[in-house]
């Protein structure tokens, strides 16, 4: 087994080392996303406005799904069902499409370890920065194109920017919806109807053209609508779309509770996740309840809820009532790197920082980030930290011993640095460089548009299911040849199934 990020600095990707070779996948012109562009902050505007003037996601949602009732594309309770053997293997990452480098750096490592799986599930953003279904063909049909199985996904919050347009043309063949009713003159649906982005026309010639590069039987998918449970061997597995502001309807809440009935064991698949940078987000359900109840209740029997949105790996295995359920945020598919040198000294849902786990860790997101603002702000004395440094701060702070053995002293501008790009301290006392602005300063000025050349930290997760357990594996994709070829597990557990939780 390959060297980890948890083992060695050359296992996180620091050392030179030969660059991978999955720029030969990407197209010949790639443009690149740059979250400080304003253009790109004005096209993704609808998140913003939803939460200022009321969120049209639900009721735009249940109009998708009726209306692919009335085509006959949905029927039931949107189930897919599989033939797949109650022993299989299946793969699933999230917030992948920027289509840039460290996107098509997780491909090679992806077809290695998902060779002879069932199929893939995105959890989350599969398009940047708005869904449009014209970016479609360079950031999901080729990308993807030898991956030999069915890829089905729920959408993200930046799936919904385009209204869910492009999405539900790509995964369910649906026409687009016809205009909404007006809203009442002067109402908050008026106001935010000045402003919202209208979603684009996708281009058919194009998507068809583009759907050549996933044409075979073997990669055939079909699913009914932005939301479905699927029964695949001796497990379910229930996708349900968070939207634009992370929670869902009256209607699609009643749906879960009614998929998640029965013995067969579980899986939710969630665009915002319910635990995540050390709290607890339990998703509210319009009318009532949370989408956690649902997932507590032993009746039902979920053993995992994974979910995508933030840009990382984190794992936090939660005893609910003696039975353990494993929340894991998988956002690291290809989109900029979300910091994870954020994260508090976790004790959270009686999780403590021995049990959790995350990827980047908090040591190597602090020199990235560290390495990202010294070419910035042409600052790199001050604020470049090496990995060993970074590490070493960290645990300092978070009162915690270093993952890789390090026996580098905190300096004070390591201890500067640190605090100004949000490392939080378990000390009570107030540091005297704590500075009121470091999560803004670490969140404004992200790694998108600055990070082409590895490690990029990205990852994505191997499902191996039988009937008496399930064993999850974390694989880094780090744009490096060595692990492109042999890809290093971040992560690895098993989630036993008892009889408590027998198949249906």
């Amino acid at each position: 087994m390959p060297a980890s990020s948890r083992d060695s600095s050359a296992g996180a990707g620091w050392q030179d080392q030969e660059p991978g070779r999955y720029r030969e996948l990407m197209p010949p012109r790639v443009v690149e996303l740059s979250w400080l562009n304003p253009a790109t902050l004005w096209r993704a505007r609808n998140g913003p406005l939803a939460s200022i003037f009321g969120d049209p996601t639900g009721t735009d949602r249940q109009r998708w799904v009726g209306a692919q009732t009335e085509r006959g594309a949905a029927e039931g309770d949107l189930v897919i069902t599989r033939d797949d053997p109650d022993t299989f293997s299946f793969m699933l990452l999230g917030d992948t499409g920027e289509g840039d480098g460290p996107q098509y750096a997780v491909v090679p490592g992806l077809l290695k370890e998902g060779a002879g799986t069932r199929y893939a599930v995105v959890c989350s953003d599969v398009i940047y920065p708005v869904g449009t279904g014209n970016d479609y063909p360079t950031k999901f049909f080729r990308p993807y194109r030898d991956y030999d199985a069915p890829i089905y996904a729920i959408p993200g919050n930046h799936d919904w920017y385009d209204g869910l347009t492009g999405f539900m043309r790509v995964f369910c063949r649906a026409p687009a919806l016809p205009p909404a009713a007006r809203a009442r003159p002067l109402s908050a649906a008026w106001w935010r109807g000045l402003l919202w982005a209208r979603p684009d026309t996708p281009d058919d010639a194009l998507l068809d053209q583009a759907r050549q590069m996933r044409s075979a039987p073997a990669q055939a998918a079909s699913q009914p609508g932005p939301y479905w449970a699927m029964d695949s061997g001796p497990i379910r597995i229930i996708g349900i779309d968070t939207g634009l502001l992370g929670d869902i309807d009256r209607e699609q809440g009643e749906w879960l509770r009614r998929v998640a009935r029965g013995p067969r064991p579980k899986i939710l698949v969630t665009g915002s996740p319910i635990y995540v940078d050390g709290e607890h987000h339990p998703c509210a359900i319009a009318g009532g309840g949370t989408v956690d109840e649902v997932v507590r209740d032993p009746a039902h029997h979920f053993v995992a809820a994974i979910g995508g949105d933030i840009h990382n790996y984190q794992h936090y295995p939660v005893d609910v009532g003696g039975r353990r359920i494993e929340y894991v945020v998988s956002g690291g598919g290809g989109a900029f790197m979300h910091a994870t040198h954020t994260i508090p000294r976790v004790s959270v849902g009686g999780v403590g920082e021995d049990d959790f786990r995350c990827y980047p860790m908090r040591g190597d997101s602090l020199a990235f980030y560290s390495r990202l603002y010294g070419r910035r702000l042409r600052l790199r004395r001050l604020f470049d930290l090496t990995p060993d440094q970074a590490s070493a701060v960290v645990a300092h702070r978070l009162g915690t011993t270093p993952v890789r053995a390090s026996d580098r002293t905190v300096t004070l501008r390591a201890r500067f640095v640190a605090s100004v790009l949000g490392v939080a301290s378990h000390r009570r006392r107030r540091s005297r460089f704590r500075l009121p602005v470091r999560r803004t300063l670490t969140q404004v000025l992200s790694p998108g548009s600055a990070t082409y050349s590895p490690p990029f930290f990205k990852n994505f997760l191997r499902l191996d299911v039988t009937p008496e357990a399930i064993r999850i594996r974390c694989y880094a994709a780090t744009g490096l040849r060595a692990h492109e070829l042999d890809p290093p597990v971040e992560d690895d557990f098993t989630i036993p199934l008892t009889p408590t939780t027998p198949a249906a």
